[in-house]
């Protein structure tokens, strides 16, 4: 491999000839040899944006020269088409406050600019990754906006999108079986009876709660730290370079963002993203509700409650021919507990808001756009190749119904609940039906049992 030379403030390093960054990026790449983990494309492009859109106002307020501003929208535009991708070579674990990501994009923006001017990559002439791409930002008003950037636009046109398709598979689920009666359970033991289609109303309003918390989200994240610089004073930026800039993200984006209320609270703290993240665990712990619950009603398919009949995906087995498991809600386990892991270390890095900085930016970025895109793939492939293929095993429910020893709460109101108890210990020591036993000892005339067990049935007749 063949080198080039450039410079910082440190001195001279050696960078690939064919790499459009710099000093300070290759300084962060053998400083920061950590885990090989690297930024998520969304999180690249929504730099790109903000250089696009800061080199675009600034030429707008006659700060930076037309033909200089224009070759930094050019190659920003490549960034955020993913077009320069493999030249973000810095470690997540890196610099808390994500300076070197922030320079590894000002270095490739003005080296592609600079070839798009000169015809070599690289370098700081004529345009100069500090003194023109970073014009009027800091990485640390930078950094933060990039994470509120990508986490929202990654919320609005792929998680939420998600969680509807999943609300709406759940919700279907629950009118095709509203008319299947079953045994409900609580303590994993026989309760009161109740329909499949209730039990599946209550996972579908625990989504759409879901997706009303988490949309609650984007007051918050929609604010930006832009024109805060260094430690929210706006150091050497123009007083109306934020909002333009903000302006023109959010038209392209799609989402309404503004200008941080209180930039010493938007650069100091990373409250929104703790929000975020908490709102992502709670609906994660409802998929595993929900997830585990699907997981127990097809359990079987003989020996298990057997209630329902999961779409069959793949072999189940090295050794068990024939065997078939619940593999789409195991994955969404396996997410979950990614998620909530993720969650504990954002909530770490966000008490590293030391005076006017938090310094593990970078961790809280990666690990909270990892959560959004884990749970808009789970949840997609919930709905699409688990839920929307479900059937119940009518006949499975109508059998455990009426086996149910639960059933003798229907007969409390006209026999007592110890008399009823009485009865169904009776029955569970006999092997035989609260409706056997009561007939048999003539707890109440034949048909009145008759009809206060059917009633709790549902109305359907003993088989």
């Amino acid at each position: 491999m063949s080198y080039r030379e450039e410079m910082d403030s440190m001195g001279k390093v050696l960078v690939p000839e064919d790499a459009y960054y710099g000093a300070q990026t290759q300084r962060a790449k053998e400083n920061f040899s950590i885990s090989g983990l690297r930024f998520p494309p969304p999180f690249i492009r929504a730099i790109g944006m903000i250089k696009k859109h800061a080199a675009a106002v600034n030429r707008d307020l006659e700060l930076l020269n037309p033909e200089i501003a224009d070759a930094i929208v050019k190659a920003s535009q490549e960034v955020i088409e993913g077009k320069l991708d493999d030249q973000f070579v810095v470690d997540v674990f890196q610099t808390g406050s994500g300076t070197s990501t922030n320079m590894n994009a000002n270095e490739v923006i003005a080296g592609r600019a600079n070839e798009r001017l000169t015809g070599k990559r690289g370098g700081k002439t004529p345009v100069h990754p500090n003194d023109h791409v970073n014009l009027g930002q800091s990485s640390n008003d930078v950094i933060p906006s990039a994470i509120h950037i990508a986490a929202l636009i990654e919320i609005s046109e792929g998680l939420i999108p998600a969680m509807d398709s999943l609300h709406h598979a759940l919700k279907e689920k629950s009118v095709a079986f509203r008319d299947i009666r079953k045994i409900g359970r609580t303590h994993l033991q026989d309760a009161v009876p109740m329909s499949l289609g209730q039990e599946f109303s209550g996972y579908a309003r625990q989504v759409e709660v879901g997706i009303e918390r988490i949309r609650g989200c984007a007051r918050n994240l929609s604010e930006l730290a832009l024109g805060g610089t260094a430690v929210g004073t706006g150091t050497n930026t123009h007083p109306r370079f934020a909002a333009k800039v903000i302006g023109r993200i959010s038209q392209e984006s799609g989402c309404d963002f503004r200008e941080a209320e209180n930039h010493f609270a938007g650069q100091a703290s990373q409250d929104a993203l703790v929000e975020t993240s908490g709102a992502l665990r709670t609906y994660v712990v409802s998929l595993i509700k929900i997830a585990n619950d699907i997981r127990w009603l097809s359990s079987g398919p003989r020996c298990g409650l057997a209630e329902l009949h999961l779409p069959p995906l793949q072999p189940g087995s090295s050794i068990m021919p024939g065997k078939v498991n619940p593999v789409i809600p195991e994955v969404v386990l396996q997410v979950a507990g990614q998620v909530i892991g993720n969650d504990t270390a954002i909530t770490f890095g966000a008490q590293a808001g030391n005076l006017e900085l938090n310094v593990m930016l970078p961790l809280m970025a990666f690990n909270l756009l990892q959560s959004i895109q884990l749970l808009e793939g789970a949840t997609r492939s919930f709905a699409e190749r688990c839920i929307k293929g479900i059937s119940a095993n009518v006949e499975r429910c109508a059998s455990s119904l009426e086996q149910s020893l639960a059933l003798a709460t229907a007969l409390v109101p006209a026999i007592g609940y110890d008399a009823a108890a009485a009865l169904a210990k009776r029955a569970y020591e006999k092997n035989k039906t609260i409706r056997e036993t009561a007939i048999e000892e003539r707890a109440l005339p034949e048909e009145e049992i008759h009809r206060i067990l059917d009633d709790m049935i549902g109305g359907k007749r003993r088989p």
